[in-house]
């Protein structure tokens, strides 16, 4: 990681910016040459003097820059093997001739620390600190080689911590070399600890190996599974989990917890069951005798138990898979619009049909129609489809029996502005939106710095919801009184690329209740395509249309202003099937609920509705002129919501990142998931993540840490290579 252009003064003020003291090398070198230079203090002023011209630039390291340490990789296999040991960090450099060689941590009180092989003076790693240096970029080797620069944030750790991953990491070199064993390492533990404990030892570094809790990244969650490896994992006492927790993790959490917020912690995971056996943790290693901490089952990537995270704790929805076929056909109208897209299309999609020809439906039924609890056709459609698999078809066909019925102007494409939807529907209370490419406007609502596009946003869940009543318009100048939309009839046919929508998302969208208010049905892989043939719509369409278009429910000269839509009623048998999935999804509501699950309540919330309103439109769709809503209908209605809410959380679950790191971790996932035996060569997988070898080594270390992948070997034709899989 270089940053072309910039001086070495340059380099001088940044790193001094960042807190970290400097010192001047000669050029080509790696040592200081300054009398007393581990006493150098230079501030901004003084730089120019010492860094005005060509040569190196190292940092002092340990208690002068805030605890700064590298972590000196020396030979091959330490750089191999070092993401399966070493604590993630962001802050991982190195050159050419030896990338990822340095990585860098905040840790308070860590010493100087140097590992040969037994019986040699060849250097496997070394702990840098207080009294050593580090030579960074846009330093020069005496090979002539470029340094990357420090430019990450380095991961803060505990020393117990650190020592104890770089002894694993150096028995792992000496066991993969063939080097004879050195004795077993001693881990210094603080005196808070009981020393002939083994049980609380190693409890004490398994928090040290978890990540902390960073605010704004997943902070309860993580110190909510730190609390649960602690009283379920090994089985402590709750006052002794909470005095772990004060001593151990929460120094390096950002802020720290008090004491009263972390007592809550530990007592919800006390009383809330778990899934795991108790004492999951102590038993995996209750063999160990001596006074050494054993952590072969928590830094040993092939036996570790996964370190407890948010993920763990909310385990990722089951996929579903796409929905079945046969609950995309619907009697009547509908059905009879999707055959002519089917027979005509260029490329025939089942699941665009069936949108365009639902959203059709739920145009012309709005404001005409209700079920017993006012529910209305309103529906907000999505269908997801590669590029050119047909989605433009559909909204065609929907265009043409619009015009033919004398509609025309109650069509609309795209989204300028919430102020721009509500003057349309205060002409036209009743509209059908078809816009294509619905991932670029919540692009845009995303990234926008202004409230034009966030108007957007908030007008399309205030109308979804003012269906059966009235939306007040804004006030505008010179206007007294502003008006009000009566039963607004907005529909959504929109189309997008799957995955362009789901990364379009944000954690906001996911929870403010657009997201529920979406049914989104994706198509899959494109047909076989066909000949197109020019015909006209079918006769039985247009007077169906047409008799939709002219009903007229109530009485009255206000009647295009203030309807009184027709009630549909609805069977005994279907009444009741519709109670059970309101108590269903109340079921799935409370699960969510429990496991602090945002999404999840978001979702499950509006299952009951989307169920009613589905089957009111399967009942008008049958018999448009004597509707009733039986129990086909609502069985229909509620397999497809059920299926499909778990199909939204899942791939919403896999797609949408609280940051473009987290999103990263997301896509790796994704296509260990998409590969046979959901696993992959570590070649093979880094080519297919198109990032830099440190950005993914990055990300794997994460993952590991987190437990969401495990370490696997792979057989070859010559030897097996090495790999990662979904556990």
């Amino acid at each position: 990681m270089t940053a072309p252009g910039l001086t070495l003064l340059d380099a001088a003020r940044s790193y001094t910016a960042r807190g970290y003291h400097v010192v001047p090398i000669p050029v080509r070198s790696k040592a200081p040459v300054l009398t007393a230079w581990q006493e150098l203090r230079l501030t901004e002023p003084e730089l120019p003097q010492h860094f005005n011209c060509v040569g190196n630039i190292g940092l002092l390291l340990g208690e002068p820059s805030g605890w700064l340490v590298d972590v000196d990789l020396d030979c091959p296999e330490a750089i191999e093997l070092a993401p399966r040991f070493l604590p993630p960090t962001l802050a991982v450099s190195g050159r050419l001739g030896a990338p990822h060689s340095h990585w860098w941590y905040i840790c308070r009180g860590a010493t100087t620390k140097k590992h040969h092989f037994p019986g040699t003076k060849r250097m496997i790693v070394e702990i840098r600190s207080t009294g050593a240096q580090t030579v960074v970029g846009p330093s020069i080797h005496p090979c002539g080689e470029t340094y990357d620069w420090l430019t990450g944030e380095p991961a803060s750790v505990t020393h117990e911590a650190l020592r104890a991953a770089v002894d694993a990491l150096v028995a792992a070199v000496v066991e993969r070399t063939g080097a004879p064993p050195a004795a077993p390492p001693q881990l210094h533990t603080p005196t808070s600890i009981v020393s002939g404990d083994a049980v609380l030892r190693r409890a004490a570094a398994y928090l040290d190996a978890m990540p902390p809790a960073i605010s704004g990244q997943g902070g309860h969650s993580t110190t909510f599974a730190a609390a649960t490896a602690m009283v379920h994992g090994f089985g402590l006492d709750p006052d002794e989990a909470l005095q772990l927790l004060l001593d151990r993790y929460n120094p390096r959490c950002e802020p720290p917890w008090s004491e009263k917020e972390l007592r809550h912690k530990v007592n919800e995971a006390a009383t809330r069951p778990h899934e795991r056996p108790f004492g999951w943790l102590r038993d995996t290693n209750n063999t160990v005798e001596h006074n050494d901490v054993d952590l072969s089952g928590i830094l040993s990537l092939r036996t570790a138990p996964c370190v407890e995270s948010a993920s763990a704790q909310s385990p990722a929805p089951p996929d579903p898979g796409l929905l079945p076929p046969e609950l995309l056909r619907m009697p009547g109208f509908v059905g009879e619009i999707m055959d002519f897209c089917l027979e005509t299309a260029p490329y025939p999609n089942l699941v665009l049909a069936f949108c365009g020809a639902l959203a059709l439906q739920a145009f012309l039924a709005g404001r005409k129609v209700r079920d017993g609890g006012d529910n209305r056709t309103n529906i907000y459609l999505l269908g997801l489809a590669h590029s050119s698999a047909g989605k433009d078809w559909p909204r065609k066909i929907n265009t043409r029996i619009v015009h033919e019925v004398g509609l025309s102007g109650s069509l609309g494409e795209r989204f300028a502005s919430g102020e721009g939807i509500q003057d349309a529907l205060f002409k036209q209370p009743s509209m059908l939106f078809q816009t294509d490419e619905i991932d670029g406007m919540l692009q845009s609502i995303n990234k926008a710095k202004d409230a034009r596009h966030e108007a957007i946003m908030s007008t399309l869940l205030t109308m979804y919801s003012s269906s059966n009543s009235v939306f007040p318009m804004r006030r505008k100048a010179g206007k007294e009184s502003p008006g009000v939309i009566d039963q607004p009839n907005l529909i959504i046919f929109g189309t997008a690329i799957p995955n362009h929508y789901y990364e379009a998302l944000s954690e906001r969208m996911l929870t403010n209740g657009f997201f529920a208010r979406m049914l989104i049905l994706e198509a899959g892989q494109r047909g076989n395509g066909q000949e197109p043939s020019i015909r006209d719509l079918p006769q039985r369409v247009i007077e169906t249309a047409r008799w939709w278009a002219e009903f007229s429910p109530g009485k009255g000269n206000l009647e295009h202003w203030h309807p009184t839509p027709k009630v549909v009623e609805h069977t005994e048998s279907a009444k009741r099937l519709l109670v059970e999935t309101r108590e269903e999804a109340e079921s799935e509501y409370a699960r969510a609920e429990e496991a602090q699950d945002a999404v999840g309540t978001t979702v499950w919330g509006r299952v009951s509705e989307q169920v009613r309103k589905l089957a009111l439109l399967h009942a008008i769709s049958a018999n448009a002129r004597a509707p009733v809503i039986d129990v086909d209908a609502v069985r229909w209605a509620r397999h497809l919501v059920m299926h499909q809410t778990r199909r939204m959380l899942f791939m919403a679950a896999g797609h949408v990142a609280e940051n473009p790191f987290h999103a990263e971790c997301l896509k790796l996932m994704k296509k260990l998931r998409e590969s046979p035996d959901r696993m992959m060569a570590r070649n093979k997988l880094m080519r297919a993540m198109h990032c830099k070898l440190a950005d993914f080594d990055q990300i794997i270390a994460t993952l590991l840490m987190q437990g969401d992948v495990e370490c696997v070997e792979i057989p070859t034709s010559t030897k097996p290579a090495q790999g990662y899989r979904l556990p």
